[in-house]
């Protein structure tokens, strides 16, 4: 073979093999993450432990895919309560809205805030609701009406607990208390004497070191990673039970220009990271009460005579809120006998059957 014809073949070679690579090259889709807390909040370091690499993993196999994560965390976008409508505005793609701060919005999904003392554990919640969206379409119709789709429901609590800064044992105690908690929640405050103060768990720390709240409803793992101990020393575990707080959506415009397939991959590891992230919240809990008392911190376990007290001295909060839902034209009253019964059947420590007075 002459040198031109080598050089030739050569050529002609190269360009195959690089015309062939252009075409087998995946697609870059950019996708914007967000959430208003930091990383160490546990959704933010589930999505970034699980959530992005699993989605990853799965469209690097079939190579026609591939996201490239702008991951806005810490309030970088959005600040915490202001998820919702920045996914509104296309501020985010994807990201974790903290729906207990929206039940103005989507109210459907304060299910588990109204029915307190019923669960402990977030898996069983959390697959629940994500099935109760599928037997009430209206529950991911609310969302759309902010542009966005709703991918899963979830939980990231073990169970509500308070912390005060003073000795706390009994309902009878918390009368003249001013007591944080999310919004919703601070109707099991009805009738107790505590003056309820709505704000979100970043701004406890600084509001009981300077005794603006004598105490907050929180759970173990985000009360040690916040440090709220420096500042509320005494943990009264009454176990009011886990809360789907959490939902994860995608503006609505960004989910219509994916692929189906990376659609497809989506919801799957949605559901996979909804499960991944209660679980986490189950097993950090033990270890979270351990290194609360290792900072000083005391824990005050509530009687269950004193827990069965509050429960039934509590006005009927989950048949309010399903009858004021019902007046708007929505299931209220359908889904708080559906949720029931699906805790009943998963023989679930129930102090107090909301759906049967």
């Amino acid at each position: 073979m002459s040198h031109r014809s080598f050089l030739g073949v050569a050529i002609a070679t190269s360009l195959l093999f690089f015309s062939g690579h252009a075409l087998s090259a995946p697609e870059i889709i950019k996708l914007t993450a967000v959430d208003g807390y930091p990383p160490k909040a546990l959704q933010v370091q589930t999505f970034i432990e699980f959530f992005i690499p699993e989605v990853d993993k799965r469209l690097a196999k079939s190579g026609k895919y591939k996201i490239r994560w702008n991951q806005a965390f810490s309030g970088q976008i959005v600040k915490v309560k202001h998820v919702l409508t920045g996914m509104q505005k296309g501020l985010g793609d994807i990201g974790t809205v903290t729906s207990v701060f929206h039940q103005d919005k989507v109210p459907m999904q304060a299910i588990a805030y109204v029915t307190p003392f019923v669960t402990a554990d977030p898996v069983l919640l959390s697959r629940t609701v994500d099935g109760l969206a599928e037997q009430f379409p209206a529950m991911k119709k609310a969302w759309l009406k902010y542009n966005q789709v709703l991918l899963t429901s979830y939980s990231v609590i073990d169970s509500y607990n308070l912390f005060f800064r003073e000795k706390v044992t009994k309902v009878e105690d918390f009368k003249g208390k001013k007591i944080a908690g999310a919004g919703i929640n601070m109707r099991w405050l009805t009738g107790t004497g505590a003056t309820p103060v709505i704000g979100s768990m970043v701004h406890y720390y600084n509001k009981l070191k300077t005794g603006a709240i004598d105490g907050s409803m929180l759970w173990t793992d985000a009360a040690v990673k916040f440090k709220l101990v420096e500042g509320a020393k005494y943990l009264l575990k009454a176990d009011i039970g886990t809360a789907n707080s959490k939902a994860l959506t995608m503006n609505l415009d960004a989910y219509k220009r994916l692929p189906e397939a990376v659609r497809n991959v989506i919801h799957d590891v949605s559901r996979e990271y909804r499960d991944y992230t209660a679980s986490a919240a189950m097993s950090k809990a033990g270890k979270a009460f351990e290194s609360y008392k290792e900072k000083g911190g005391t824990i005050i376990q509530m009687s269950q005579a004193a827990r069965v007290h509050w429960a039934n001295t509590m006005p009927n909060i989950a048949k309010d809120w399903a009858s004021g839902l019902d007046k708007k034209g929505l299931p209220g009253t359908k889904m708080l006998t559906a949720y029931m019964n699906k805790m009943r059947a998963a023989n679930q420590p129930i102090i107090r059957q909301w759906d049967k007075e």
